[in-house]
């Protein structure tokens, strides 16, 4: 027959409605299968760009043999079919059906064939297989001689990883560090790039600059203490919590404290504050050495203190508190907080002999402890996540314990050394490394305590508990919950010092 004749469709296959993406296989006529596909008869096997079909075309079907074309298959047609040589008919067979699977990188395939076929080397008749890219595909019940291999390839989840880049950011480290919520309208402090709400950071400044007598020094950062050079409005982090907002509406603010945020805020661009000239953070040094304070990054640079005195060239590390510097001596453990992995100066001039009258850029030794060194009369505000009610609780069942907050944080400090708590939940960095002789700025200790506080609340029977709390529900949320946040009645109804339950069985 004359492989340029057009094919004759079967009235099954005229009536049904759907593009059949044509397979063209080894089947009967091998060796016809060029002409027949120089005939057009293969012509939707490749769509253009242009038609319907191939804006929905998410996977093809790739042949082992380059001569033949790739097969495309449709979100609206997931019939393949395979087109048969004249002499058997001139029919297409619908021979599977292969759709999306669960996630972007799975699909299904079902035999749809009077035969067999074989996918990933497994026979299959008419049972549902999944299939995933680099599966192989036989569209009979033998690979050797007379069927096409395909390999199944999905092309959608390319293009849609380009245009989606999904990024992974904890909530808490969205959260302006001054109100304790997600940024409005961010900014963005320098040098040490912490980020506030617009409306948060204005009014810290605004009292900050009330408040100091020097009107050329730059304000301090609330979350750090470093002096501030310049302030602006971050807008792809603005961007991250438009995008927060959308996945987690519970986020969002009540529109009176919007308008109060806005009312406050002052920076429109980026704005340089405090002094313009000579920002350098070199310490003065005593009257009585002869050499000039300004060529000497820290007092050790000039004079020797407690038997060290730096070398020429020698490293510095730049305090977090106060901005200063200080040698970098990697055998002590009196620079580096082991909670944050942040700097501090207090303890090691403190240990090294000096002091402000040597230096007016220095941290008070107390902004950086040794654990069993810090003293506690008051709970953080941060406790329990800042829920007043549970802070509130905890702090009468303290009372009723006839001990001082001290005494207790004493008491849980001795079974955290003893390893007798889970540290799972404890938000510090090298948590395994941590005993009470371990070194952490007054940030760290907070969340040290709440550590603390959290474990003597679970350990405390029902019976101890005050009145009001004894026979409150557990959040399903537990700690996690973030309605405990904005909605006062959900936080005074259910206890919230507690583990997660959600979906738990």
């Amino acid at each position: 027959p004359n492989p340029n004749s057009e094919l004759k469709r079967s009235p099954l296959h005229a009536t049904r409605r759907r593009r059949c993406t044509h397979v063209i296989s080894y089947l009967f006529l091998p060796r016809r299968l060029p002409a027949l596909m120089d005939s057009g008869e293969c012509s939707n096997s490749n769509p253009s760009a242009s038609s319907p079909a191939a804006a929905g075309v998410w996977a093809k079907l790739v042949p082992a043999d380059s001569a033949y074309p790739e097969v495309a298959v449709a979100e609206g047609d997931a019939v393949v079919c395979s087109l048969v040589a004249p002499a058997a008919g001139g029919e297409e067979l619908a021979w599977c059906e292969i759709r999306r699977g669960g996630d972007a990188s799975s699909a299904t395939i079902r035999n749809l064939s009077s035969d067999a076929i074989i996918v990933d080397g497994r026979v299959i008749q008419q049972e549902l297989v999944d299939i995933k890219p680099g599966s192989k595909i036989v569209p009979g019940p033998r690979e050797e001689g007379r069927h096409l291999v395909y390999t199944f390839d999905i092309t959608a989840a390319k293009d849609h990883d380009k245009n989606n880049v999904k990024i992974l950011l904890d909530i808490e480290n969205a959260k302006c560090s001054i109100c304790l919520n997600l940024w409005h309208d961010v900014v963005t402090v320098a040098p040490c790039f912490h980020n506030f709400c617009n409306g948060c950071f204005s009014e810290w400044l605004r009292r900050s600059s009330s408040k100091s007598r020097d009107k050329s020094q730059s304000a301090a950062c609330p979350q750090c203490r470093t002096p501030v050079q310049s302030v602006g409005r971050n807008h792809f982090l603005h961007n991250i919590e438009e995008a927060i907002l959308q996945a987690f509406s519970s986020l969002q603010r009540s529109d009176d404290e919007i308008a109060l945020l806005e009312s406050y805020a002052s920076v429109k661009s980026n704005l340089v504050l405090g002094k313009q000239k000579n920002q350098s953070r070199k310490r003065p040094l005593p009257p009585a050495s002869d050499e000039s304070n300004d060529e000497f990054p820290c007092p050790q640079c000039g004079t020797e203190f407690a038997g060290f005195r730096c070398s020429p060239r020698a490293a510095h590390i730049q305090c977090n508190g106060c901005g200063g510097l200080m040698p970098a001596r990697p055998n002590t453990s009196i620079q580096k907080c082991l909670g944050c992995d942040g700097s501090f100066c207090g303890a090691y001039w403190y240990s090294q002999g000096v002091n402000s009258s040597h230096c007016n850029l220095i941290c008070n030794q107390e902004t950086f402890r040794m654990i069993s060194q810090h003293h506690i009369s008051r709970l953080p505000d941060t406790l329990h996540g800042g829920n007043p009610y549970e802070k509130d609780i905890t702090e009468r069942c303290i009372q009723k314990s006839g001990k001082t907050l001290q005494a207790v944080i004493s008491e849980w400090i001795a079974k955290f050394d003893n390893k007798e708590l889970d540290r799972s939940r404890l938000q510090l960095n090298n948590v395994e490394a941590i005993t009470s002789r371990t070194y952490l700025c007054n940030h760290c200790y907070n969340k040290f305590v709440d550590f603390l506080l959290y474990w003597f609340r679970v350990s405390t029977p029902r019976n101890l508990l005050p009145a009001d709390a004894a026979d409150r529900d557990s959040c399903w949320y537990g700690f996690m919950c973030r309605t405990q946040h904005h909605r006062q009645d959900h936080a005074k109804k259910l206890n919230h010092v507690c583990r997660p339950t959600r979906g738990n069985p």
